[in-house]
């Protein structure tokens, strides 16, 4: 039972930190600031209830300052050494993801 409704809150969850991610990128060019703050909110939903928030999700804002990153704007993106490097141009940190590069047979 309990298992049963942790569950549907992480459910519900995942799905408001989509829609506020959403929000976020429709709203950056006209008002940075609010954008930030779904980037926040969205954090802190994650937070409450103890999920974690997928990849594709993740690299839509810095770990560092909270922004929302959107390339040419506020982001830097270059390749170096099989990875990606996120540069966030806000708070002058950054971030590197792997690189999934799979070779065909």
């Amino acid at each position: 039972m309990k298992d049963d409704k942790k569950s549907k809150l992480k459910i519900i969850a995942l799905e408001r930190v989509k829609i506020l991610l959403e929000e976020a990128s429709e709203i950056f060019d006209e008002d940075k600031k609010l954008a930030n703050s779904y980037v926040k909110k969205a954090k802190k939903i994650a937070m409450k209830v103890n999920l974690k928030i997928p990849s594709y999700l993740k690299r839509k804002f810095c770990k560092h300052c909270d922004s929302f990153l959107v390339p040419g704007k506020n982001l830097r993106v270059r390749t170096k050494n099989s990875k990606v490097v996120y540069y966030c141009l806000d708070c002058k940190k950054f971030s590197r993801y792997n690189l999934n590069t799979k070779k065909s047979e």
